[in-house]
């Protein structure tokens, strides 16, 4: 995608994919391009948070009150995680309200 993610973005999972939790892990198949991913277990939160559409900022308040994590290393990991997920083609982007 050639949108920026920000803080202040509404992201939620794509709806073309599938995925299943296993040991406190998931597993995300993609089903335009049949790409397997895993998460670790942050990863696996913050998927599970983003099932509905969700802004970015609430994502990572709820990652700073479940985790022992810096602020600013969260924010820039979320970021970075987004990132990826949205070039993997598993995270859609939603318009900001007006």
């Amino acid at each position: 995608t050639d949108t920026a993610i920000s803080m202040s973005s509404i992201v939620s999972a794509s709806r073309q994919q599938v995925s299943s939790e296993l040991a406190g892990e998931v597993v995300i198949l993609n089903l335009n391009a049949g790409i397997y991913h895993g998460l670790d277990a942050t990863g696996t939160r913050i998927w599970q948070l983003i099932q509905s559409p969700m802004k970015v900022s609430d994502v990572r308040d709820a990652i700073l009150g479940e985790y022992d994590v810096e602020a600013d290393r969260c924010g820039r990991d979320l970021l970075e995680l987004l990132e990826k997920l949205a070039h993997s083609g598993l995270l859609e982007i939603h318009p900001q309200p007006a």
